[in-house]
């Protein structure tokens, strides 16, 4: 796996932050949009020091965020 940078990994936490609050505009069905989220089995970031595994799972999460 190649390693990201800092700034790889803010400009895809900032991604998905954008990506969340667009979803919660007004008007959108909130219970649906989560469940189909857990369709996808997400993984769970424990937190931590672990910087790989950190790294693993907002790749997980982008994967989703993609479908």
């Amino acid at each position: 796996m190649a390693a990201r940078t800092n700034a790889q990994i803010t400009e895809a936490l900032a991604t998905m932050a954008n990506l969340m609050a667009r979803d919660n505009e007004p008007g959108r069905d909130d219970e649906k949009r989560l469940e189909w989220f857990m369709r996808h089995k997400p993984s769970i970031f424990t937190g931590g020091y672990n910087p790989d595994g950190a790294i693993k799972w907002i790749e997980e999460v982008e994967i989703i965020f993609e479908a």
